[in-house]
């Protein structure tokens, strides 16, 4: 049985990696195992230090949620207390966990005779029972700080990086020599810490408070992962580099647009959302769809 589930896997295998796909024509694998400059070339196996790398992230975000953004937030006047607690009631409980949150007028007036409860009271004691569900203010806080403070610092970076790479001034260059295109360390440390980063993120939703888009942002971050792992062993960190950057200045801004809403700073709220609006659909957009028709170029032209 082993054996025979060995063909199909292998068929797969092979149709997921295709040469005649990934990589131009006369190229293969085997020609990208060769020396290189600096690092190499990426390997498959560079990935294998993400996920110590993340359990780390994920050890310093606890650190610096406990001992820089809860002390940040309650200084600003965020309150560290939860939402108001719901009377228990054995009943209310039930329909709420196995039928329904919102219950409509009939089932409310049914429960309004079971219990001998208003119909009033029945509907204050969902909503405060679904808040009960939701994260408090405090903790939404510390985390868009941890958010925020590591998409500005990995943007600062990325620039940094970014500044004296001939790809970032001329984006033909992403596909120069592809994909003979040595790997050096800053951009080594570039993919990795950034592909950490969201693994750690995937980590943490299993930890944190689940929340109503859970499975939105699971696969968010699982197609994350998927691309920045796939271009990596590619080769295509040069476009990818730029991808990233582009996604983490309209991030950290989002970020930052959200800590001025938890702190009620509204005015600067909105101006940072302004800002965050006009830099993701003006400039990223306008970037990836020159990356986008670039790698159409490249496949169709090879």
């Amino acid at each position: 049985m082993a054996t025979a589930a060995q063909g199909p896997l292998s068929l797969l295998w092979g149709w997921l990696w295709s040469e005649r796909f990934w990589l131009p024509q006369n190229v293969t694998w085997a020609d990208l195992e060769g020396p290189a400059d600096g690092y190499g070339y990426p390997r498959g196996r560079h990935i294998l230090s993400v996920f110590p790398l993340a359990a780390g992230i994920f050890f310093v975000r606890l650190l610096f949620e406990r001992f820089i953004a809860k002390p940040c937030a309650l200084h600003i006047g965020i309150e560290d207390s939860g939402p108001y607690q719901a009377q228990p009631n054995a009943i209310l409980e039930k329909v709420f966990v196995s039928i329904t949150k919102y219950p409509d007028k009939k089932r409310l007036e049914g429960l309004s005779k079971q219990l001998d409860w208003n119909v009033r009271k029945i509907q204050c004691w969902f909503r405060h029972r679904r808040n009960q569900d939701k994260p408090p203010t405090l903790t939404k806080f510390c985390e868009s700080m941890w958010r925020f403070t590591f998409y500005l610092c990995i943007f600062c970076y990325g620039i940094r990086f970014l500044w004296s790479s001939p790809w970032f001034w001329d984006i033909r260059q992403c596909w120069h020599n592809y994909p003979f295109q040595p790997l050096s360390s800053g951009l080594y440390y570039y993919y990795i810490m950034e592909l950490a980063f969201y693994w750690s993120l995937m980590f943490s939703q299993f930890t944190d408070i689940k929340r109503k888009d859970f499975l939105i942002m699971f696969v968010h971050h699982l197609v994350t992962i998927g691309l920045i792992s796939f271009s990596y062993i590619n080769n295509m960190v040069r476009a990818g580099t730029l991808i990233m950057c582009l996604h983490d200045v309209s991030d950290f801004l989002l970020e930052a647009a959200k800590l001025a809403n938890y702190a009620k700073y509204q005015r600067l709220c909105d101006t940072l959302f302004v800002i965050f609006s006009a830099v993701f659909m003006g400039y990223t957009s306008r970037n990836l769809s020159i990356l986008f028709f670039c790698s159409i170029l490249f496949y169709f032209c090879q």
